[in-house]
């Protein structure tokens, strides 16, 4: 069978920075390659070479048997070339059907709409994929998922033989994982080959026919996804072996706990939610989005009204009414979305390390104790291992794992006596991933009490002693790490 596209010996420079370097790349009709690699491997120049976006210094470009000389972006798509990217370039203020078809529509160089056919175009599309959607719906206001899905109807609708598409399940809960994958499966049988590109380890073993590994611009390896395992793909993506213990509690739990939550109720948000944490203790909290598991997070933190119910932290009763009584008792919160809630990403690292106690570095005459602001930033760079330890950089030009750890090193240098971690490694590549882990682990020994708000199973199941299962605001079970397996946890979770 000839190959859809080969890649031969592809290499990319910015300003003497080599982003790629003599990488191969063959994808067949109807196959699913998985590109894997962590943030910065080289993965998002890569993908804009075969869209066309980007230009090679050396190296060939073979689409369906044609050697593509100077391929621009309309040729790439002309040759059945989708891509969909992380914000998946609809129009948000367009209907489902409308966004479905445009570009179908725009083809055909009409000068009236036909809104019957425009509707009969898109329900032809979805009948590819196996998927019904409101086609009345504005884009702007359906679920990520939908997104996702109005983005390959599109695709196929432009007669697309090979669909790229990038982080795609960032934003996704488990359930919606799932029905991505079974979408990508019907999109195989059609023929169509998918460049799945993820750094998500589970993702990849489950989609992947073959996987191509990139490390600091080129191929380490390129091999059937039948012969790699999570050990595999870890070693290859970060080139060192990395053995992520699983955290074992070592308190009492007839000890006094450090929280106690009891029949606490946020009207239409959570109900009757009981539960206790000892010093020490990462307790997880999981479900499916709606279950309440994020508004829990945010009552806890003074985000969102409590109705009823009642808070007692080290002994005494707490009334949360703000986020200033919350901090003010000791509990900090790194949300789910770092880069719009937990950061001042034009500001120096220095500055987010320090934003929350700026009036404890008051010195004589109400004066910032300059000494003191420099010593406490360069405590928590390098306790965190921040990269690059530069404090005056901004920190949106830091990795995403090198925010969370300065996200991280906000609240801690407050020293809470609670964090609550919302999604604390979302986004984040499997090295800085673990390394995170390994810190959070750390602050849990040193007694410090953690709640980790997470559909990531095996995040919970690395990171956790205890976990509590959320559906429809309510804690459904409870377990104890040790009484139930990563594939148990799962199916409960994505259980109906």
């Amino acid at each position: 069978m000839q190959p859809f596209l080969s890649l031969a010996h592809i290499s990319k420079t910015y300003a003497g920075v080599r982003a790629l370097e003599d990488v191969s790349l063959t994808v067949y009709p109807g196959e699913i390659h998985c590109l894997v690699g962590e943030n910065g491997s080289g993965k998002s120049t890569l993908i804009k070479i075969i869209a066309g976006v980007v230009q090679p210094d050396a190296g060939q470009i073979v689409i369906n048997g044609k050697a593509m000389h100077h391929l621009h972006p309309i040729d790439a798509i002309r040759e059945g070339i989708q891509v969909i990217y992380q914000d998946f370039s609809l129009f948000p203020n367009l209907t489902v059907a409308e966004n479905i078809a445009i570009n179908h529509e725009l083809s055909r160089q009409k000068r009236w709409v036909n809104w019957q056919e425009v509707r009969e175009i898109a329900r032809q599309a979805m009948r590819k994929i196996n998927v019904q959607l409101d086609l009345d719906a504005t884009v702007g206001e359906i679920p990520v998922a939908d997104k996702q899905l109005v983005a390959i109807c599109r695709a196929l609708l432009q007669n697309a033989k090979l669909i790229i598409m990038d982080e795609a399940t960032t934003a996704l809960t488990e359930r919606e994982i799932r029905a991505l994958f079974e979408v990508i499966h019907n999109v195989q049988r059609e023929g169509v080959a998918v460049l799945f590109v993820s750094h998500k380890l589970d993702e990849v073993l489950e989609i992947a026919d073959k996987a191509l590994i990139i490390r600091n611009g080129r191929v380490v390896l390129d091999a059937d996804a039948r012969e790699l395992d999570r050990s595999k793909l870890t070693y290859y993506m970060t080139g060192r072996n990395i053995e992520e213990a699983i955290f074992e509690w070592q308190g009492d739990p007839n000890s006094p706990p450090l929280l106690q939550v009891r029949h606490l109720t946020s009207l239409g948000s959570f109900e009757d939610v009981s539960f206790d944490l000892h010093p020490g203790e990462i307790l997880g909290v999981t479900g499916l989005l709606g279950s309440g598991r994020t508004e829990l997070a945010l009552a806890l933190f003074g985000a969102i009204p409590i109705d009823s119910g009642e808070i007692v932290l080290e002994g005494q009763p707490v009334v949360l009414r703000s986020i200033q009584d919350a901090v003010a008792h000791g509990i900090g919160y790194v949300p789910e979305d770092r880069l719009t809630e937990g950061l001042f990403l034009e500001r120096s690292i220095s500055d987010n390390i320090l934003a929350r106690i700026l009036d404890a570095l008051k010195g004589a005459g109400r004066l910032l104790d300059r000494a003191s602001m420099k010593a406490t930033t360069q405590e928590w760079i390098a306790r965190l291992s921040i990269k690059p330890p530069h404090a005056e950089l901004p920190a949106k030009s830091l990795s995403g794992g090198n925010q969370q750890r300065v996200v991280l090193a906000k609240w801690l240098a407050s020293k809470p006596r609670l964090l609550i971690l919302n999604g604390p490694t979302m986004g984040v590549d499997v090295g800085s991933k673990m390394e995170l882990h390994e810190i959070i682990k750390q602050l849990a020994r040193e007694g410090l009490g953690v709640i980790i708000i997470s559909d990531d199973i095996p995040e919970l199941m690395q990171t956790c002693n205890r976990i509590l299962l959320m559906r429809r605001g309510r804690i459904v079970e409870r377990f104890e790490r040790r009484q139930i397996t990563e594939m148990d946890l799962t199916q409960r979770l994505v259980a109906v």
